[in-house]
């Protein structure tokens, strides 16, 4: 099974791989499932189920003109767990996916969920507002989506080099998996890319974090320019009532190139606690 059809018949490409308790891997903006390919090998390699898939509009899902807000994407997510029967299920989302973590515990209660994992999370709410002065001011979003708009290409080859730290210093992030990056965010339609932005940069979850009723994970670097610790996990540990924060000291955004072993012995160590 590569494709199954979320509530609005979007269809989603689906990657499925080894079997025991299923882990649904959420990635981040503006990327694919393809950029939980590793981690996801090594969650299969270690005896479970590893389930990722591109969110609508990215990768090889379809590319609709609407349902980019997080009500859409967390039913997305709900259908991805009913069609692959998973239950008992580990949710784990990375930056913008962990917004469809707190939404679906929220809209979906939970459902088939035993644990979440939210690793350089977005949430709770990205936006700088007057009860959430630690946020991001609404210019500088407005300053990537004209630089989206003026030169996409040339925007991704600058934000991913921040995203994965390349340029601190013992940081061996090659131009080759930059590249990389950049081709899968280019394979999404420019209406999702700029809709999500906008998603991500102005939903506030904090309404959705009394919903987590689960042992929940949260994984962040203290180096992440792309969604500061201050305004996001630290934030999150406080409000979610079983959350654990694990702070990976000069780390940055991409966690899952970055500090990726740390990362994949964390995450494991996780889903084996009982």
């Amino acid at each position: 099974m590569n494709y199954i059809s979320g509530k609005d018949n979007t269809r989603l490409y689906v990657k499925d791989w080894g079997s025991g308790q299923p882990v649904i891997l959420i990635h981040g903006w503006p990327l694919s499932a393809d950029s939980w390919d590793e981690v996801a090998m090594e969650i299969a390699n270690a005896g479970f189920r590893a389930i990722a898939y591109d969110r609508r509009g990215f990768g090889r899902s379809a590319q609709p003109w609407s349902g980019y807000d997080y009500d859409t994407l967390s039913d997305d997510l709900a259908a991805v767990i009913d069609h692959t029967g998973a239950s008992d299920a580990i949710i784990a989302g990375f930056s913008m996916g962990g917004g469809e973590v707190a939404r679906y515990m929220s809209r979906h209660g939970g459902k088939s969920v035993a644990k979440a994992a939210l690793i350089s999370s977005v949430v709770p709410f990205r936006l700088k507002t007057p009860d959430n002065p630690a946020g991001t001011a609404q210019s500088a979003f407005d300053d990537t989506a004209r630089l989206l708009h003026t030169d996409r290409a040339k925007f991704f080859s600058q934000f991913f080099r921040s995203f994965f730290g390349a340029d601190q210093p013992g940081r061996q992030i090659s131009a080759e998996l930059l590249a990389q990056m950049q081709t899968i965010a280019l394979q999404a339609s420019f209406k999702a890319t700029l809709a999500c932005l906008k998603s991500f940069s102005s939903t506030d979850f904090r309404p959705d974090l009394a919903h987590f009723k689960v042992p929940t994970l949260i994984i962040h670097g203290t180096e992440d320019h792309t969604v500061p610790i201050d305004a996001s996990a630290r934030l999150a540990a406080k409000a979610i009532a079983q959350a654990t924060l694990l702070e990976y000291a000069g780390a940055p955004h991409g966690l899952f190139v970055s500090d990726k072993l740390r990362l994949i012995e964390d995450l494991l160590n996780f889903i084996r606690q009982p």
